[in-house]
């Protein structure tokens, strides 16, 4: 009898320890030889402090926004740039919020989709959260009738990435500020979803207006191969520009329309997003309880466009500011993604370290990876926004690395 009553027992333990193990991340974490290309903080800022060159803080800005670390690129752009923080009279802020209502930009855009041909949304080469904004409308953009992508950022000429339509994932060689994961990711949720993604960057080492009228010639030659298909062109800063430039002449929008003779829609995403600081951000930002990406739409149910000097944008997205969660954006929490803790205080290493995921069947030695992010103190854990599916994740001091899977339920 008593032997009996010691086996229920032990069974009884057993399930016990069973069910609870279900709830929790089993993990084997295996020493592995890895090397990355993204840079500690302190390599970053080392760089900045012994540079000289005048766009200095424009490097360090592309270095932080390339790991993931959204609020360090930001900082370090707006060193490059600095500002006396401008802001409207209550006059003026009542002015703007009683001619203007605030309306989704995300649906505007996708309304507006539907009798155009081509669209062209700008980008910050800084801002990682451009690069997630448009990746947002992919999927409702494809349902209205758009199957390419354009992006300025891809490699062209013999920088081409010649593979990735077939594997169906970007590398650390496709691009520069592909390796940004939230730009990597864009590509990614483009070939999942079946665009025609191409690159149309100049390829003979122009600049200016030459640069501007090679980018247009490249997008009209797959244009005419591909009549009356519907077209989405991601560019950096200017080149989203219509009419007359005040230093190219024309900017790369304007000599597609004049080349192809489709009007594009123009969507500038650039002149009112957030800086490191509220202060710091456009006064017309500032007077306006922005949510969310937004539009302004006036008394006469027109939208506000972009404009300086003779140049234009048919709408200018605000953008709102962003909020932290566990010193990540919050924005990396959501379409889908979820906060996902990493803990490490079982894995022997020395700080900081760079925490990076990769999605299961990536090569984890050239994928962009899905998120990074850096932990300065191991008291700290690491918080990552992933989509559900299986991972790779990788902990490294730069010298020493380690390898578990993780799976996102």
């Amino acid at each position: 009898m008593q032997s009996k009553n010691i086996f229920k027992i032990i069974l009884v333990k057993l399930v016990l320890v069973g069910i609870l193990s279900c709830g929790k991340d089993v993990r084997k974490i295996e020493k592995i030889d890895y090397t990355t290309e993204y840079k500690f903080n302190s390599e970053i800022e080392n760089k900045v402090a012994l540079d000289t060159t005048p766009w200095k803080y424009q490097y360090s800005a592309s270095d932080y926004a390339a790991k993931g670390d959204y609020k360090n690129a930001l900082r370090h752009w707006d060193l490059g740039f600095r500002r006396n923080p401008i802001t409207f009279s209550q006059k003026e802020v009542d002015s703007i919020n009683n001619k203007y209502r605030i309306e989704s930009a995300a649906d505007y855009i996708l309304e507006e989709s539907k009798s155009n041909q081509i669209i062209i949304i700008n980008e910050a080469h800084h801002n990682s959260f451009h690069r997630m904004f448009s990746k947002s409308l992919l999927q409702r953009l494809y349902d209205n009738g758009y199957r390419n992508l354009g992006l300025e950022a891809l490699g062209n000429g013999e920088r081409f990435d010649s593979l990735l339509l077939k594997r169906k994932y970007p590398v650390l060689d496709t691009g520069y500020y592909i390796k940004d994961p939230q730009f990597g990711d864009l590509i990614r949720t483009a070939l999942e979803i079946g665009y025609n993604v191409f690159p149309y960057e100049q390829t003979k080492n122009v600049n200016r207006k030459l640069r501007e009228i090679e980018q247009a010639k490249n997008i009209q030659k797959v244009i005419e191969t591909k009549p009356g298909e519907k077209f989405i062109i991601h560019c950096g800063f200017d080149h989203v520009l219509e009419g007359k430039h005040s230093s190219w002449e024309k900017a790369m929008a304007e000599r597609l329309k004049e080349y192809t003779g489709i009007d594009p829609f123009t969507i500038n995403q650039v002149v009112y997003s957030e800086k490191s600081k509220p202060e710091l951000n456009h006064p017309f930002l500032k007077s306006l309880d922005i949510q969310e990406p937004s539009i302004l739409i006036d008394e006469k149910n027109k939208p506000f466009s972009y404009k300086r000097g003779e140049a234009w944008a048919d709408i200018a997205v605000f953008h709102p500011n962003t909020q932290y969660v566990n010193k990540r954006p919050n924005w990396l929490f959501e379409n889908e993604n979820k906060n996902v803790e990493i803990i490490l205080n079982d894995i022997d290493i020395t700080f900081p370290v760079m925490i990076l995921a990769y999605k299961e069947g990536e090569d984890v030695n050239q994928a962009i990876p899905f998120d990074i992010t850096e932990i300065s103190n191991k008291s700290e854990n690491g918080y990552l926004g992933l989509k559900q599916g299986k991972y790779k994740i990788i902990v490294t001091d730069g010298k020493g690395s380690y390898k578990f899977n993780k799976k996102v339920n």
